[in-house]
């Protein structure tokens, strides 16, 4: 009979999950948070419930995890997402030794050990210049989707240096730059490159230990991810799905739990 466990995400903008059913994943799914995170967490189980041909009984075991992992009323634990992250690299990349998720809310930066385990973790300030919600500004300033502006920075010939990091500036002087006549790739080239400078400023003051990996919504986008091995000379380890490794470590970690309970 097989061991099956589940690992829940809820971000405060989109909500993840993965079953994994003798330490291989049967299911994964993802969808917008939406207002209610209760609904949404049942909603991400009942998904991968059904996907992988199982029902709630044949989960032994669940974890969750992210911003509203507290609205999780099915789940065994409740595990931080720098934990989660942290286990779900080290799965995939055991010699990853420096993370940042770059989420919708906040950027983090954190070391793991050997294990797996995060050793230190920082977190960015309040302000979304710091975060992925400045990338859905100026996406929306710019009247593209989210998902088409990595591509398109790289086409930049001359970027365009931001004087802010701040993403209520940021959308400010985006505005002006577009009436001076600035293309949409060299401003998107510029707000990479402006990101990804408060990104790797978070990073140093944790202390870069190669190889560094990025993980979260962020690190879907091409251009954040050029800007950031730009600034800092390496070259950066993203997973296949990197919105998904919390979730990925919270199946992980809801595994272990189960054997040790």
């Amino acid at each position: 009979m097989m061991s099956c466990v589940l690992g829940i995400d809820i971000g405060s903008a989109f909500s993840k999950g993965i079953i994994m059913c003798d330490q291989k994943i049967v299911g994964s799914y993802i969808t917008p948070s939406g207002g209610n995170y209760k609904l949404t967490a049942d909603r991400v189980r009942e998904e991968l419930l059904s996907k992988a041909g199982l029902s709630s009984k044949d989960i032994i075991y669940t974890v969750a995890t992210g911003y509203g992992a507290k609205n999780v009323t099915f789940a065994d634990d409740v595990i931080t997402d720098i934990s989660c992250h942290s286990r779900g690299i080290f799965y995939l990349f055991p010699s990853v030794r420096t993370i940042v998720d770059v989420g919708d809310l906040f950027s983090k930066a954190f070391r793991i050990n050997e294990r797996g385990n995060s050793l230190t973790f920082l977190l960015s300030g309040k302000c979304a210049g710091g975060c992925a919600r400045v990338l859905q500004v100026i996406a929306r300033v710019l009247q593209i989707k989210v998902d088409e502006i990595g591509e398109l920075s790289l086409r930049s010939r001359k970027r365009i240096d931001f004087n802010t990091g701040c993403a209520v500036f940021a959308e400010t002087e985006a505005v002006s730059r577009i009436a001076e006549g600035a293309s949409k790739e060299d401003l998107l080239a510029g707000i990479h490159r402006a990101l990804a400078a408060q990104i790797n400023s978070l990073v140093e003051r944790v202390g870069v230990e190669r190889d560094y990996a990025l993980v979260g919504g962020g690190a879907r986008d091409i251009g954040l991810i050029k800007a950031l091995e730009e600034i800092t000379g390496f070259n950066i380890v993203v997973p296949e799905d990197p919105h998904m490794t919390a979730a990925l470590g919270a199946a992980i970690i809801a595994g272990g739990k189960f054997k040790s309970a």
